[in-house]
């Protein structure tokens, strides 16, 4: 028998007495302490990173000198000096990828309103005051993602096959922004509920990936059907 589910378990004390927003947070430690996914200098793109806890670890791993930009229908509150968040929908692929397109042109340092001090932003076409630039904070390069991560869910309707379905589609909409936007051999982390589509998905992503691996983590509710799916793009890929 599952355990019911108490909010104030043992993970979300811990997340709290710790500084993180969210338990979700050793998730995402103990996948990289199993595959080695961030390091210091690297850029990292987490979509549906509401409320941050996976961009707070971000930033401490990949330093300084590394970039993570975090979208989600939710707005963040600001991280780091090299964090930055935009209020955009996963399923909106137009969206995403302008504003991935815009950022690459945005500054690092000096716009107006401390944007690129990882206040939340809206898509360019709604927001007067993103201007292009020719300084980049993340790379002039098509493809400048090192590693896409995605803890994102649908909001759920209590059926469960329309709920995996859901979550199917979004992991669907993360896998293609991930294929255009990582470079080659670069990593994409997914978070699926299991179902009666998911065998489907992952002969999907094993036909257009490298590289697919299930992983699943002990921070994970007892009652979840979530699954981890730790990718690799083809090093010879082009997006």
């Amino acid at each position: 028998m599952p355990k019911p589910y108490i909010p104030n378990d043992e993970w979300s004390r811990k997340a709290a007495a710790e500084g993180y927003r969210a338990r979700s947070v050793y998730k995402l430690m103990e996948l990289d302490e199993k595959f080695g996914l961030l390091k210091p200098g690297m850029k990292v793109l987490d979509c549906g990173a509401s409320p941050g806890s996976w961009l707070q670890y971000t930033a401490a791993q990949i330093g300084p000198k590394g970039r993570a930009i975090g979208i989600d229908l939710t707005p963040i509150a600001p991280i780091a000096d090299n964090v930055k968040t935009f209020i955009v929908d996963m399923k909106d692929r137009v969206a995403v990828d302008e504003v991935l397109s815009e950022e690459m042109k945005f500054p690092e340092r000096g716009q107006e309103g401390n944007m690129a001090r990882g206040q939340n932003v809206s898509p360019p076409e709604s927001n007067p005051t993103y201007q292009a630039s020719p300084t980049s904070f993340l790379s002039s390069q098509t493809s400048p993602f090192d590693l896409v991560l995605s803890d994102i869910a649908p909001s759920t309707s209590g059926i469960a096959d329309v709920d995996q379905w859901r979550s199917i589609e979004l992991n669907q909409m993360v896998a293609e922004v991930a294929q255009h936007w990582l470079k080659p051999g670069g990593r994409c982390v997914l978070k699926v509920f299991r179902g009666a589509d998911f065998d489907q998905f992952l002969w999907e992503l094993k036909r257009n990936w490298a590289e697919v691996k299930p992983a699943h983590v002990a921070t994970s509710r007892d009652r979840s059907k979530e699954i981890y799916l730790v990718m690799r793009k083809a090093p010879s890929s082009k997006p």
